[in-house]
């Protein structure tokens, strides 16, 4: 699936919409460069998940849980990771294979330890069709 958003909002709401589909156990991977919208698009995810409490990129920390939603909710921020095996530190696996869902930003850099199914999400800019335009492409691998 490939959507075109125009604003901040719509990118919000497709990241709402599938939230909304989200099953326990599914882990996406959120790419796309500094400043295309990932923070956004999660908060939308964790929206749909029915998580009402603010929802920031855990940059510092790595891993941030939420449980106040439908289903338990695991956002990573891994851009800071230094070596893959921190992510075995901070239980990733008991995040992959558990109850919840996982959304993992940057996940290009952890892409060895990554479950072998997964929905991969890519945010791409191009200033050319405006300030705002983003081209999102969700595909499961």
């Amino acid at each position: 699936m490939i959507r075109e958003t125009n604003s901040p909002e719509e990118t919000y709401l497709l990241g709402e919409e599938l939230g909304k589909k989200a099953r326990p156990g599914q882990v996406y991977c959120l790419n796309g460069d500094l400043g295309v919208g990932k923070t956004v698009f999660t908060q939308g995810f964790a929206s749909g998940l029915g998580i009402r409490e603010p929802v920031n990129s855990p940059t510092f920390t790595i891993l941030q849980e939420y449980e106040d939603g439908r289903m338990p909710f695991y956002h990573f921020d891994v851009y800071r990771i230094g070596d893959v095996s921190e992510m075995d530190e901070i239980g990733c696996e008991d995040c992959f294979y558990g109850e919840g869902v996982c959304l993992i930003e940057w996940s290009d850099l952890i892409r060895e330890i990554l479950p072998e199914h997964t929905v991969q999400v890519t945010i791409e800019k191009d200033l050319e069709k405006g300030f705002d335009y983003r081209r999102i492409t969700v595909e499961s691998r």
